[in-house]
């Protein structure tokens, strides 16, 4: 019950500030939502704009995601909610409607995964075990996107440095792991060799990015430009406090996650791993969500995403509200600190992108190559040769699905078409 009541909290307050234009989750509407708050778009082509943003991600992307993992990805609500919350004019009573949609709309995602779930099991060809198996690349490579973000912003020398030092560390907590050469206090401890190449990589992209240092002497222009759009968003903290509190809250109870990435590791019981992994696409983050918000006024439900890896480490689900919400207290009070800074080193500015660059192209491969794995184990043979053909024909399409939901909608396909040769028995799963 409280599970439930958490993801109703959340979808209400998120339409609820999507419908107020205080904050909405998907970047690219972010710079959009003054537009018609100041009178240059109307409520209907925002609504518009939004469902075209936004409907895509959550049927390709969050959805099956999240059915491979069992746990939410917050995409597939906060997308959901933006759509909710701009489709209605802006306004109290609306804003309540908007609150009341986004309560049943949370409450849906919940029952209706579970839901999913439980018709899979019902199946003549149950294809959960196989599906699962999309995730599995994606936990081994993500330790890779540091040295792919300074290879892009660095060139491909450093990249290659960063690879090699961040794989050579990986493997002697392998190593050590093995021979157990860790001990503290007589007791044997057992670190994450891919948590350990991460840090290593992000050691590698913050020492290179802070090199780069800017010239000039008016370090606040982002800041001073936009100095009453800051303030409207530290006017509504206390309303972004307490959607950074639920969300940290339902991550702690591991019903949701911020990213694919830690999602995969959450659901395999990695739990530090996943921890780290928000963290550090949180970093990536930063400059994106701060830039934005600074330039519209208009902040994300999460914040920079810091609240998911708070909810991740903290012990219990009270005290990750509270660590939630003080850290999305701490982000707003900091904008104008942080405007300086990103202007004072454009290194790390630019790293915010590469960070994403490189973490996209690393999960459209690895849940690719998961995708593939997953629906040949579903159907053998069947499942290699349907997402090859799905992908390039994707591609020759123009791309209307992205790439990253290839592997998982089309691991879903192949277990939905498993399922009906087995009905005309033309298909014999090998346990049967």
């Amino acid at each position: 019950m409280v599970e439930v009541i958490l993801m109703a909290c959340i979808g209400a307050l998120a339409a609820v500030m999507a419908n107020l234009g205080i904050a909405v989750f998907n970047d690219g509407l972010r710079p959009i939502i003054p537009e018609n708050l100041e009178g240059r778009m109307s409520r209907k082509e925002l609504g518009i704009t939004a469902f075209a943003m936004s409907f895509g991600l959550v049927i390709g992307f969050g959805i099956p995601i999240s059915i491979a993992g069992s746990i939410i990805l917050i995409h597939s609500i906060l997308l959901g909610t933006d759509i909710i919350g701009l489709a209605l004019n802006r306004g109290k009573i609306n804003a309540v409607i908007a609150g009341v949609a986004g309560a049943l709309y949370g409450a849906g995602i919940y029952f209706g995964l579970q839901a999913v779930v439980d018709a899979f099991a019902l199946l003549p060809l149950n294809f959960v075990e196989g599906f699962n198996k999309v995730g599995e690349p994606v936990v081994v490579s993500f330790m890779v996107f540091p040295a792919i973000a300074v290879a892009l912003q660095f060139g491909i020398k450093k990249g290659i440095v960063t690879f090699l030092v961040a794989a050579i560390a990986r493997q002697l907590i392998v190593f050590a792991n093995t021979e157990k050469l860790i001990r503290m206090n007589g007791t044997e401890v057992i670190l994450s060799p891919e948590g350990i190449a991460l840090i290593v990589g992000m050691i590698f992209l913050i020492t290179f990015a802070v090199r780069e240092k800017s010239d000039e002497q008016n370090l606040s222009q982002l800041a001073a430009l936009f100095t009453e759009r800051v303030a409207k968003i530290k006017k509504y903290v206390w309303v972004l406090m307490i959607s950074g509190g639920l969300v940290a809250a339902a991550t702690n109870q591991l019903l949701i996650a911020g990213d694919p990435i830690s999602l995969n590791l959450l659901a395999e019981g990695k739990i530090s791993e996943g921890g780290i992994a928000s963290l550090a696409k949180a970093i990536g983050f930063v400059p994106l969500i701060a830039s934005t918000a600074i330039a519209t006024g208009v902040y994300g439900p999460v914040g920079f995403t810091f609240v998911f890896g708070a909810g991740i480490f903290t012990p219990h689900p009270i005290i990750a509200a509270i660590l939630g919400a003080a850290i999305i207290f701490a982000e707003v009070m900091l904008l104008t600190q942080l405007a300086k800074l990103l202007d004072k080193y454009p290194g790390i500015r630019a790293s915010g992108e590469n960070i994403r660059t490189a973490m996209t192209r690393i999960l459209e491969v690895a849940l690719l190559i998961g995708g593939a794995n997953a629906a040949n184990a579903i159907v053998p043979g069947l499942g290699f040769f349907a997402i090859a053909g799905f992908y390039l024909l994707n591609e020759a399409a123009g791309r209307p699905i992205v790439r990253m939901a290839i592997g998982p909608v089309g691991a879903i396909a192949v277990g939905i078409i498993g399922n009906i040769l087995v009905l005309f028995g033309l298909y014999t799963p090998p346990s049967a």
